[in-house]
């Protein structure tokens, strides 16, 4: 089964004495290709650097997550779209809006992910808008009235890491984005309104992803002990989305990978 990884923070500190285990982990676990998370100045580049040095394996978001967003000055705007210009940057963000935490001030969230949504506007391939990788958290309202300011100027959006409401969830797919499910499917405590969600959520609307190093699914046993994620699980979160939307393990993986390459252009495997 060939998986592949929408999301994972592989420029994470955590993982800078064991990186090149963990992408050998990972591919003998069958995740065959990844998207690294680019979420703020500093690890957007980092992201690129990953993924040229990995080509046709890995590939690399660029933005400015909200918790960063009082970073994103007219200088950083211009580092992102430099960054934009290559081509194994295939998205835009991590970007959205997160009032849960609220580390930068709602305002400045905001304006960042205006400027963000630009970008993707800007930046279109085929006539069509850079694809968006996502990130909302308790600003539901303020996220989708921002995103329908761009309407008809955005290419292929997705809504990464997705634990919201149903309600959230039917109004991402009434706008045809697409939905991230990570290991918060496999936490019993948590993840039991997602279980209820997921059969809802149409098979080239649906991707997988680790957010490594966080949300280690529950389903791994034993459980490490460092409680560091990493892309060699994801199969665990396939197994969960299968069961909990009545199909068979294989057929749920290869329609998440097919619908991932598709939607970051990603090449075919050689």
């Amino acid at each position: 089964m060939d998986l592949i990884d929408i999301g994972a923070n592989l420029t994470h500190e955590s993982f800078d004495h064991d990186r090149n285990a963990v992408l050998q982990r990972a591919r003998e676990a069958g995740v065959v290709q990844q998207v690294i998370t680019g979420a703020s100045r500093e690890h957007s580049p980092m992201a690129l650097r990953l993924a040229q040095a990995h080509p046709g394996e890995l590939f690399a978001t660029a933005g400015v997550h909200p918790h960063h967003a009082t970073e994103y000055t007219d200088e950083c705007d211009a580092e992102m779209r430099a960054l934009h210009a290559h081509p194994e940057v295939v998205a835009v963000g991590e970007c959205g809006l997160d009032y849960f935490r609220d580390f930068s001030p709602r305002p400045a969230q905001r304006r960042a992910f205006e400027r963000q949504l630009q970008i993707a506007a800007d930046m279109e391939v085929d006539g069509v808008g850079k694809p968006l990788f996502l990130h909302q958290r308790d600003a539901h309202d303020d996220f989708m009235a921002m995103m329908k300011n761009f309407d008809g100027r955005l290419g292929p959006a997705v809504v990464h890491c997705f634990t919201g409401t149903k309600k959230e969830l039917f109004d991402y797919l009434d706008q045809d984005w697409h939905i991230g499910i990570t290991g918060w499917l496999c936490d019993e405590r948590r993840g039991l309104h997602l279980r209820e969600l997921v059969p809802s959520i149409p098979a080239n609307r649906l991707m997988i992803e680790t957010d490594s190093p966080y949300l280690l699914p529950r389903t791994v046993k034993p459980q490490p002990s460092h409680r560091r994620n990493e892309p060699m699980y994801l199969a665990h979160i396939v197994a969960e989305l299968a069961r909990d939307r009545g199909e068979d393990v294989d057929a749920t993986g290869a329609a998440t990978t097919a619908t991932a390459r598709a939607f970051f252009r990603l090449p075919a495997l050689a």
